[in-house]
């Protein structure tokens, strides 16, 4: 009997048909959370992206079925409850090398954006009107300081492409140091070096249980500070970054990931000094194929 693989929210095409190739059975369907439980007790594996959830109660009406494997198309694993599914017999896998630069030139662009307003200059100029001394005070990044919160493989490309800019990089160590990265344009400091220093502070770690970015941590911050988000949406409080951009503490956003997706904070994505996206950090065609590459080599070393 051929393994059964079901694809929850879509993979690279190339990768799907080397799947069925190598004499899987791959089924692209997508379902709601009350129906996905029962659903995967048909499959051997799963693969999902971010809209769908496995959580306890999917997990809860899979277990002591065929479903062995559940795999995340992505970095991030907070859209499944990995511990319970692991004691259920159920392994989690994921694809952490094949979007990191991808995400990390998504967090160069919204800083652009950001530093000379882009985002709200183009929405100006589609409603006819040319408004160039309002958008001709924007900021150059060479010279700046960059704090990296999350240094990781995201996280060390983006403090690479900064550097490249002539920026000054700053993180955080919390257990590893990452060896090799420190030098005299990228240096580890306390946190709250790094939120009193940084002229942009960009967010690549992934989420806890505390906000990374609130009022307390923005207090701390300099004034007319930059934060970029293309982590997860739990790590900043969103009503504390919406007052900061009111009050002009924090001179812009860029935001690529949100507390709610599909529902966003509407008055922050629509705030002036927010350049943002719909969570498209890995969505390019390099990483896709990357991604589905990454994916085959899983699926098909389970099967073996």
């Amino acid at each position: 009997m051929s393994l059964r693989v079901l694809v929850t929210d879509g993979m690279d095409a190339g990768a799907m048909e080397q799947l069925r190739r190598d004499g899987f059975e791959v089924v692209e369907q997508f379902y709601e959370p009350d129906q996905l439980g029962t659903a995967l007790r048909d499959f051997d594996v799963v693969i999902i992206r971010s809209a769908t959830k496995i959580k306890e109660p999917q997990i809860d009406a899979a277990k002591d079925s065929r479903l062995k494997l559940i795999i995340r198309a992505g970095v991030g694993v907070d859209n499944i409850a990995v511990k319970y599914a692991e004691a259920n017999g159920i392994q989690v896998k994921n694809t952490p090398r094949a979007s990191s630069n991808a995400v990390a030139e998504l967090a160069l662009a919204l800083l652009f954006s950001c530093a000379r307003n882009i985002s709200i200059a183009g929405h100006t100029m589609r409603e006819n009107k040319w408004e160039k001394k309002a958008y001709s005070k924007g900021f150059e990044l060479s010279g700046k300081t960059m704090g990296v919160i999350g240094y990781g493989r995201i996280g060390r490309m983006v403090g690479e492409k900064a550097q490249a800019l002539g920026m000054k990089v700053l993180s955080v160590v919390h257990r590893n140091r990452p060896e090799g990265c420190e030098c005299e344009t990228m240096h580890f400091v306390s946190m709250d070096e790094l939120l009193s220093q940084s002229d942009v502070i960009v967010l690549c770690a992934p989420s806890g249980d505390q906000p990374l970015v609130d009022a307390d941590s923005i207090a701390k911050m300099k004034d007319g500070v930059v934060i970029v988000n293309v982590s997860r949406g739990a790590n900043v409080d969103e009503a504390a970054l919406l007052d900061a951009l009111n009050t002009g503490k924090v001179r812009a956003a860029g935001l690529d990931v949100w507390m709610s997706e599909k529902d966003p904070n509407w008055a922050l994505a629509q705030h002036p000094a927010v350049s943002c996206t719909p969570h498209i950090g890995a969505g390019t065609k390099e990483a896709q194929k990357r991604i589905g590459a990454e994916l085959v080599d899983i699926v098909e070393s389970f099967g073996k």
